[in-house]
Parts: C-alpha cells; structure tokens; sequence
C-alpha cells in the first residue's frame, strides 16, 4: 500500500520538503503519496505580502507577518540553496541584501522548474489532525476556503511546516487601553510610511524591533524609541533614536520607563515575538516551546518524540534559514523512504537532550551560530544533499554581526563573497538608506538606468 503524507505549509519549509522527494525521484527512488495543505492562494509562505491583517476574507487568522519594504537583514550568501544559487537563478551575481520582492522570486524560482504545484491545494486551511494507535494513521481534517467545505484523509506521516511568526506574543502595559494612538503588534505592522512625522515607540529589542525601527526611519520617522526588557541592543545609533528599559505604563500620550524617563510618542509597536501555536494539532502532538536554537522533544530538531511519524520543520531560532529547512526536509525524507533507520525511543531522547544542552552552553552569538553550523552538518552527514560550506557561512554570519555593529544603518550596503560560487557580491546600486524603490525591477535595474534616489523624507 502507498504511504501518504500531508505537509502542512507551503512556505520555505514545506516547499523545501517537496523539493527533496523531488530530487530522490529524479534519482530514481520510488515516491510516496503527497498532498501539501496551504491556506494562502499561492506559495512562499511568509514571504506573501499581503495588506489584510486579522482575518483574511475567507475569516482565517492572517498568517503573514510581512511587510512593505523589508530588505533581508542577513546576507543572502548565507542563506543560498545548496543545489540552486542566486547566480543560476537572476543569471548574474546581484547585491547581498536583496529586498523581499527579489527573495520570493528565489524561493519561487527552484520551485517552477518543477511540477510540484501538483502536490499543493491552496486555499485550504487545515482543521485538525489527530492519531490513531490503533490503525497507525493520522486522520487531517481541512477546510475548503472557496468552497467553506471540510474533508477528512488518512496519512503515514504529517509533516507540520506551518512556521512559527503568525501568533503573537502580545504582552499587557498598564494603559494601553487608554493610548490615543496606534497600538500593534509587528505580526500586524505591514507600512512604514503610516509613521512619517511620528515619535514611534518600539517595545523589545530583537530583531523585529530593531528592523522595524530603522525601516521606519528611513521612511521619516520623527524619532524611534526602544524599550528593552533584559539589555538594549547596544548599536550606535543616530541622534533620533534612543533605547530605555522597559515600559512601566502609559498616560495619555506619555510612556513611562522603569528608569524613571518618560517620552511622549504617537504609536506603539509590539515587537514582543511570536507564540509557537499548533491549534490544529491534538494535545498529544503539540510542540510545546519558546524560541531556541534547539527546540525540546525533537529527535534531530525534526521527529516527535513521542510518536516520529510526526515531523516539524523550521521550528528553530534561525541564523541558517533556507539551507536549514533543506537539511532538515532531506534527513525527513531518507527516513521515511528507509534510507535512515532511527534508533529507539531512549537513544532518541538521549541525543536530543545533549543537544539541548549543548545549545544551553553556548554562551554568545558567535558560538550560538557554530552550534546552528554543526547542528546542519549532523543532518547533511547521512543524506545526499548537496555538499556546501556550512562552517564558511558560518564565518560570514559572524562578519554579519561585526558590520552590523559597526554601522546599524548601512550594514545593507556590504558585499560578501557566495561560498557557492565563489563571486563577491557587487555593491547595490542606491546605498539601502537611499533606495526607497524596494520592487524587483528597481533592484535588478542597471545602474546607469536608475533615477537619482529619493531621500529620507524630512521629519
């Protein structure tokens, strides 16, 4: 009988997990049954731009956080796929930092030379997904969006590729209901230039706050503020920035900080971080954590412990990104077809355990992306996944961190070397606080085409 199996996801992870049956088939290897569920009418997952927040229009909860004008805040030489560069895919080397516009068209390219859009039913949100020990099958119930339909199959294995930036963590602050500005979480923040002439307030200091910060800055903001919960994030930062520590309350339009400060701003964004939320899954399949390099209760970062024929994928903190999903998508992939045996339940729980660890012992952000690095290598050892420079990309991550230390606001503007290919990157043609044009055609353009910049918009 057929095996079958159901991704959940049709962004970079489940798309990576088509992608390495695909290769196997091409090898010649038998191929089982798959059916890939995705709630989005088309593919990339996160990397849909979308205007909706809340609800999309057939009433399930928007799943992408992303918004207009983010350019990648990683080198793209770090995140290249083994087995199709960025030089194969645009036909000739382009900028480090591309915007996500070019990014999609990446992720989308590898898969358009196949025919794997045959696998995936859009506008299909998955319900529930339950096991039985008795028949040994996943039962996955989906809803029809178009049709407002539900349907119910059986599958061997449920690969869950579902992300983990669409629930946000949203905390309280005394008088927030009272602020009478914008208030939003980042999962919601979709335009910077809703804040020219505004005194902006941040609350974290990640990330997400320290993107959204400069994006909106970039597009006029009048000043950013951030406040941190544990330690700023320590760049040097022009005169309209400023870190604080953490919001105590707000009084009309003045927030208070537990250092005492006070400032009055016109809009609050949580930057506050993302829930990992399964509400689709059983209890006894749910992925309990908070964002680690290592996540508890999975056998390689992948298998379910308690039942291994549930699969995760992409539920880790991430330097590595899309070569990380690869890796994790090929090792899946060889043990469901047979090609990895996996050991028993005790050795499994064993070797996730040391890996825990491992990534708790790991101090800063330099040995927090070597872990990441070695984590990788385990997966790619056994499989045939194209052979590329974990450990060198590595070392460009750490360059990353040192730049963007030097300069916050014109890290973007760095060339890197593809440890694909072997090409420097060239310089972007519109230094990043210049090139308010974040389109593919902007980006891609010759240099002697492009118009003179638009500048920072004056506060």
């Amino acid at each position: 009988m057929t095996i079958r199996i159901a991704i959940l996801g049709a962004g970079p992870s489940g798309l990576a997990q088509l992608r390495a049956f695909e290769a196997a088939g091409k090898a010649g290897a038998e191929l089982p049954e798959i059916v890939c569920y995705e709630k989005q009418s088309d593919l990339g997952g996160m990397w849909n731009y979308t205007w909706r927040t809340g609800l999309c229009a057939h009433g399930e909860p928007v799943h992408g956080s992303m918004y207009r004008y983010l350019w990648s805040n990683g080198p793209k030489e770090c995140l290249e796929f083994a087995d199709y560069s960025f030089e194969e895919h645009f036909g000739r080397p382009i900028a480090s930092y591309p915007p996500r516009a070019v990014l999609r068209d990446y992720i989308m390219g590898r898969l358009e030379k196949s025919d794997l859009r045959r696998c995936i039913r859009f506008n299909t949100a998955v319900q529930w997904v339950e096991y039985s020990g008795e028949t040994g099958k996943f039962s996955v119930t989906v809803r029809d969006m178009k049709a407002d339909e539900l349907s119910t199959e059986e599958f061997d294995y449920v690969i869950v590729a579902t992300g983990h930036f669409s629930t946000p963590n949203t905390p309280y602050f005394e008088g927030l209901e009272q602020f009478p500005g914008r208030v939003l979480h980042a999962h919601d923040f979709r335009d910077a230039c809703e804040f020219t002439g505004k005194d902006l307030l941040l609350i974290g200091s990640s990330y997400s706050a320290e993107d959204i910060g400069t994006q909106c800055y970039k597009y006029g903001a009048k000043s950013v503020t951030f406040s941190y919960r544990s330690a700023p994030m320590g760049y040097d930062w022009p005169d309209a920035f400023r870190e604080v520590p953490l919001l105590l309350r707000v009084e009309d339009r003045t927030a208070h900080f537990a250092d005492g400060s006070q400032r009055e701003i016109d809009a609050i964004v949580l930057c506050t971080g993302y829930q990992h939320h399964f509400p689709f899954l059983a209890d006894e399949l749910t992925l309990r954590t908070h964002n680690r390099l290592y996540p508890e209760n999975l056998y390689k970062g992948v298998f379910w412990l308690d039942n291994p024929k549930l699969i995760y994928l992409g539920m880790q903190d991430q330097y590595y990104t899309f070569n990380m999903f690869d890796a994790q998508a090929w090792y899946a992939r060889d043990v469901i077809l047979g090609r990895i045996a996996l050991p028993d339940a005790a050795a499994m729980a064993a070797d996730a355990a040391h890996w825990v660890a491992r990534e708790e012992a790991a101090g800063d952000p330099s040995a927090h992306i070597d872990f990441q690095a070695a984590y990788i290598r385990d997966l790619v050892g056994p499989t045939d996944y194209p052979e590329f420079d974990i450990e060198g990309m590595g070392e460009l991550f750490k360059q990353w961190t040192r730049d963007k230390q030097a300069d916050i606001l014109g890290y973007r503007n760095k060339s890197y070397r593809s440890t694909m290919t072997g090409t420097l990157s060239p310089p972007h043609h519109t230094p990043w606080m210049e090139a308010m044009d974040d389109s593919l055609e902007a980006f891609l353009a010759d240099p002697d085409e492009v118009q003179e910049p638009v500048l920072r918009k004056s506060a």
